[in-house]
């Protein structure tokens, strides 16, 4: 590969190298995942460097990971004597490819997709974009195989003209991302070798996450200088099922659900107001409930779930915002329930009952503490509910030890209990008081008006990738007291989702996004723009690589 990769301009070796990439299917949750790593590993055992120094290549596996996913590390030594290191990291796993429908065997043929989209009116813009001959189609080429073919060319450029190197760089290629991470999370216990036994200083990591416009007609180029976060607030109701004959006596948890999710679904006033930043709304991912079959008795329990993006917020905060927003749900449902069965009363002349349609609404930590109080063996029904569920899902389990915890209540009172199921993404971003960021910022932003001086693009400097990434893992500004309140409200998380928060914190390595260009992620015209990803960024990372060990230096 190395033989060909050679005699291309640079901006030609990413396209070979992306074409190469997305030619392998290697979606997530497939052995694909591991595959892919095995061929760049193979494909960069070419490089002159490596074919020199063969340990400074090296792939580690997953570890426990059913469908062998593997990471990738390459690292380029400068030869001055320096512990500086800069990151470039990329993800290689992709979504699938269903919604390419009859045009699926060509999901992973950037050719064909090209040739097929010229003569496509089902879309003038994607039309256009394919008779221009400057984008490139298919399942990954803009989320995420171009941006980790710019970093192994870069690379490639790197570890021949060492001359220009006044710091060490290391690549991080992994699966996992699309959906919970476990590459960038493996990864962790190598860096934090790294750190110790070699003796690092890793003073930020580039990712190439793909970035897109903002607005039609955008015409800028962005760069963010941090990642949101992520929970998943969850919520267990549960009701007072009973025969659909005698409805207006019941809470029924699917009522609630649809209150709460009205409530808080895309409801921007839940949202922390960032000004120029692209802020997001929380969005209902699940909505269900506990029964399996038809019958004609209303539903016991309801689960929800949100994907709910953190930026400067703590997950405490969110979680007693949410609290609020859903004990003022249950009470306009008391309120609503009661009078409609006061109309029943008084339409059918039926003695009245004493009846309520409260629901308590808790945390998963109070309730804990509430079952404790009472004498119940809770860490006993965990252990059971876990043993009875090993290979579940990770959120079926988190809903399965909440469900069980509320059997155990000898009261039976209806409520709503709110948890943290997996997956948590931290959010990492500069700090304006923090030194060392404001240095990555300016330095960052320097570069930027030189290139975008040089080429006439117009770039934006923001401070949060709009979208999730595995940035999130390589730090972490939570304090002692805001994890203790995240982890309280997470049922088993050292076994569910078993992040090593500490080795995070160790770590604190800053994730800036300098990502390819193009359109339409995880949509069957996914396409990436390649005179700017191909050309412009590989030059901007690189300046900004020199840039930052230059200042780092002095």
């Amino acid at each position: 590969m190395h033989q060909q990769l050679s005699q291309l301009p640079i901006e030609h070796q990413i396209e070979k190298l992306t074409i190469s990439l997305v030619n392998i299917n290697s979606i997530n949750g497939t052995a694909g995942e591991g595959k892919i790593i095995e061929f760049v590993y193979d494909t960069m055992q070419t490089f002159p460097y490596y074919q020199k120094n063969p340990s400074l290549l090296w792939t580690t596996d997953v570890k426990n990971d059913p469908i062998g996913r593997k990471n990738l590390f390459a690292c380029v030594k400068s030869p001055k004597e320096t512990t500086k290191t800069i990151i470039y990291h990329s993800h290689l796993d992709t979504v699938d490819i269903e919604d390419y429908g009859n045009s699926k065997e060509y999901a992973l043929s950037p050719q064909h997709l090209e040739e097929f989209f010229k003569t496509y009116n089902g879309n003038k813009d994607v039309q256009k974009d394919a008779l221009s001959g400057d984008w490139m189609f298919g399942r990954g080429a803009v989320d995420m195989k171009s941006g980790a073919a710019v970093h192994i060319a870069n690379i490639l450029y790197f570890s021949n003209h060492l001359e220009e190197l006044d710091g060490n760089l290391l690549l991080i290629l992994n699966g996992g991302e699309e959906s919970e991470h476990d590459g960038i999370i493996d990864a962790l216990d190598e860096l934090s070798r790294l750190k110790i036994e070699e003796n690092l200083d890793f003073l930020m990591a580039i990712n190439t996450d793909f970035t897109t416009p903002l607005y039609r007609n955008d015409p800028h180029r962005y760069i963010y200088t941090g990642v949101a976060g992520k929970l998943l607030p969850s919520f267990h109701i549960y009701g007072r099922e009973v025969h659909v004959g005698d409805t207006l006596s019941g809470i029924d948890p699917n009522y609630i659900a649809a209150k709460i999710t009205e409530r808080i679904h895309n409801n921007f006033e839940l949202t922390k107001q960032i000004e120029g930043e692209t802020i997001l709304p929380p969005t209902c991912l699940h909505q269900r409930d506990t029964k399996e079959t038809y019958t004609v008795q209303t539903a016991s329990a309801s689960h929800i779930y949100f994907n709910y993006f953190l930026y400067e917020e703590t997950p405490n905060q969110v979680i007693n915002k949410l609290k609020t927003v859903t004990q003022q749900v249950c009470l306009e449902a008391e309120q609503y329930l009661q009078q409609q069965y006061e109309k029943y009363v008084e339409f059918s002349k039926v003695p009245k009952s004493d009846l309520s349609w409260h629901l308590e609404v808790v945390t998963y930590h109070e309730f804990i503490a509430y079952l404790n109080q009472k004498g119940i063996n809770t860490e006993l029904i965990i252990k059971e509910v876990l043993e009875k569920n090993v290979g579940q899902e990770s959120r079926h389990q988190a809903f399965a030890i909440v469900n069980a915890l509320q059997k155990a209540d000898p009261e039976y009172r209806p409520r709503v209990i709110l948890f943290f199921a997996p997956p948590f993404l931290p959010h990492n971003y500069f700090k304006e008081n923090v030194e060392r960021d404001q240095l990555l910022k300016q330095t960052i932003t320097k570069v930027v008006d030189e290139v975008a001086s040089e080429t006439g693009e117009q770039f934006e400097v923001k401070r949060f990738f709009p979208y999730l990434a595995d940035g999130s893992f390589l730090s972490i500004h939570a304090t002692e007291k805001e994890l203790y309140e995240l982890l309280g409200n997470f049922p088993e998380w050292e076994t569910l989702y078993p992040v090593p928060f500490e080795r995070i914190r160790a770590l604190n390595i800053p994730s800036v996004t300098m990502g390819v260009y193009g359109k339409d992620g995880h949509k069957w015209t996914e396409r990436v723009f390649k005179p700017y990803s191909f050309g412009i960024l590989p030059s901007l990372i690189r300046k900004t690589t020199n840039e930052l060990f230059k200042v780092h230096h002095h």
